[in-house]
């Protein structure tokens, strides 16, 4: 099987799993969500990927870089690891800055 195919299947998997992981836990998924899921499965199915623009996403893989957060997102909701979103841009907090001690005591 081709790498293509491969990663088809993967993504149309993952996606089922979200799905019926919501189902069976009981969570109701938004109707954008249910909306969101659906449209992907059809687009991965269909074409093998569910996105054209190049640049939102690794050649040749099936789901782009956000279509995947989004994934991620909503099998965390199901699974009922409901995180607080994270700014990808936000500076780690936890490490100590530099500088801080410079020029003796503080």
């Amino acid at each position: 099987m081709d790498s293509r195919r491969r990663l088809k299947r993967a993504a149309l998997s993952a996606l089922r799993r979200a799905e019926r992981a919501a189902q069976r836990a009981g969570v109701s998924l938004s109707e954008w969500e249910g909306e969101f899921l659906q449209s992907v499965q059809s687009r991965v199915a269909a074409f093998g990927s569910a996105f054209a623009d190049p640049q939102k996403g690794a050649p040749g893989a099936a789901l782009s870089n956000l279509q995947g957060a989004k994934l991620k997102e909503i099998s965390r909701k199901a699974r009922g690891k409901q995180e607080a979103p994270r700014d990808p841009w936000a500076r780690s907090r936890s490490k100590k800055r530099r500088g801080a001690m410079k020029g003796g005591e503080s």
